[in-house]
């Protein structure tokens, strides 16, 4: 651990947040409760989980980075990042190994040879060198609830490490031992109210799954951590690395407390390995959002959060895959309004720091994610009465929103705390609310404009393609366009891209997201007062 395998998510030179964010006004009142599909505060306000991963599941069972910068900068700059919530792992030995009951940080590194991980904590974090783990781990959770960042306790593994366990009858996975572990772990932090949820251990793959045992221990647990710890969220992952729950639909499960369970997908990149670079991206982004929807649908439906946990961009910036894959997910993740945590892999690739900690090589995919970190559709009882849901026209792969200065002056990507209030009509026609004016189509490579005549071909907008995010119009002449950005983020119209399925396309600078809000994005203004322009680069 010379150079730290992955982790962290925080940017020095990154301390200003992309004016995409919505901000949340209301002080949080915890603990945290489920009403239907959001997650709500104890006045029954909608709460977005906006998490990070911090990963102290590997073998030294000590939290990432704190070799390189002071704990308390750590969690400064999470905030300084708009992150509400740290997703903080835990490996099961960590609680459960007596053996390791008084092992301290120093010990742990020393013990694997890592003797320069021991200088950094000791220059950095030198209250922390000589605590036992599990006290560590303890302060660590202190200083972000000292923050006011909220907590979620995440049983990733049992053996430290990177790869899981298979569930029951594994080596390194006892049963009774993760029951054991669970209430110990929620006991320990069951007055710290900031630990706002559990979630259970996502080991349930490999060949001992099945579902009769998902069910008889996933029920166990998320009683055993209610038991000591009620007030926290229990978050449930099931089988096939956590992209199957359809048999839960037939099942419910039988808990006796409400209003505290949450489910808990993962959906990265590399699930669908060097797909995003070859294929038909209109219909790997559609199958993909349709099989996410198809598993998790019910769950949003029956009334249950649906958190998007632990998604990965390669946020460097030049991995094609997952440039293209972000711009799917963050079509999904903004029109469902999804809680997520945003997750990071074996390599640096996948944290936010270079590989020095010090800044990073692209800020621009945070930027993009930024604009998920606030709701867009709020559940509070008075919520509703301060704004009526409108839509915002949001792009992908900006992160960006369409824009209007003037009925003159042409359509922009700008941000979408100035995005105009939209209504997408049964008529199929984009209007903006309280005008006359509607989008229309003028031509092949020409810009989008207003018009108040909104009757004609021109001005109707169908969602095409497997993605349901090309906005396509019909010309004059009966040929057909889709909405599309150019080199100065002007909104113009081209024709439609990659409708042919051909491989090697790549279409994600005509993807729109027709996004429903209750947000006031006209009055919402970021404190930094900034808006700074991205534009779209093509991955082809």
């Amino acid at each position: 651990m010379k150079k730290l395998p992955f982790l962290l998510f925080i940017i020095l030179s990154f301390l200003l947040l992309s004016p995409n964010v919505l901000l949340q006004h209301h002080v949080m009142a915890l603990p945290l409760y489920t009403n239907s599909r959001w997650i709500v505060d104890g006045d029954g306000h909608r709460v977005k989980l906006a998490c990070v991963n911090w990963g102290a599941h590997l073998e030294a069972m000590v939290p990432d980075g704190l070799s390189r910068r002071s704990l308390d900068m750590i969690s400064k700059e999470i905030i300084s990042l708009g992150f509400n919530c740290v997703q903080l792992t835990w490996p099961q030995f960590m609680v459960n190994d007596e053996s390791l009951a008084s092992v301290t940080v120093r010990q742990s590194f020393k013990n694997l040879g890592l003797l320069e991980s021991i200088v950094g904590i000791q220059v950095n974090n030198p209250s922390l060198l000589d605590l036992p783990l599990v006290s560590a781990y303890q302060a660590v959770v202190d200083n972000l609830a000292e923050k006011n960042l909220m907590v979620i306790l995440d049983n990733r593994i049992s053996k430290p490490g990177w790869h899981h366990s298979n569930f029951n009858g594994d080596k390194y996975f006892d049963t009774d031992l993760w029951i054991r572990g669970l209430t110990r772990t929620a006991t320990i932090f069951n007055h710290t109210i900031n630990v706002v949820g559990m979630s259970l251990s996502n080991e349930f793959e490999g060949n001992k799954q099945n579902v009769n045992n998902w069910y008889r221990y996933m029920q166990k647990g998320a009683e055993a951590v209610h038991a000591a710890s009620p007030n926290v969220l229990v978050i449930l992952y099931e089988l096939n690395y956590d992209e199957d729950f359809a048999f839960f639909a037939k099942q419910p499960m039988n808990l006796p407390f409400t209003r505290k369970l949450v489910f808990g997908v993962h959906w990265s990149g590399f699930s669908d390995e060097k797909a995003w670079e070859t294929g038909d991206l209109n219909q790997l982004c559609g199958n993909v959002v349709d099989k996410l929807m198809m598993e998790g649908q019910f769950v949003l439906g029956e009334g249950w959060p649906l958190f998007l946990s632990d998604f990965r961009p390669d946020l460097r910036g030049g991995n094609v895959n997952d440039i293209r894959f972000l711009n799917c997910l963050l079509g999904v993740a903004a029109e469902k309004d999804l809680d997520w945590a945003l997750g990071t892999g074996i390599d640096e690739a996948y944290g936010l720091l270079n590989s020095e900690w010090f800044g990073t090589g692209n800020a621009s995919p945070m930027k993009r994610v930024s604009l998920l970190q606030s709701p867009f559709l709020d559940a509070g009882p008075d919520d509703l009465l301060n704004v009526r849901p409108h839509e915002m026209i949001f792009h992908p792969s900006t992160g960006l929103c369409v824009l209007r200065k003037s009925v003159i002056e042409p359509l922009k990507l700008g941000s979408c705390v100035e995005s105009e209030s939209w209504a997408y009509t049964p008529q199929k026609t984009l209007v903006v609310k309280g005008t006359y004016f509607c989008l229309q189509a003028d031509g092949v490579g020409k810009p989008a404009k207003l018009g108040i005549i909104c009757n004609d071909p021109g001005s109707k907008w169908d969602l095409i393609s497997d993605t349901k995010m090309h906005l396509s119009s019909k010309l004059a002449d009966g040929s057909s366009v889709c909405l599309d950005v150019d080199s100065s983020n002007s909104i113009i119209t081209n024709p439609c891209k990659c409708s042919s399925g051909a491989p090697n396309c790549d279409p994600t600078s005509q993807w729109f997201k027709i996004v429903t809000t209750t947000t006031s994005s006209t009055t919402a203004k970021h404190p930094n007062g900034n808006q700074e322009e991205y534009y779209y680069e093509p991955t082809n």
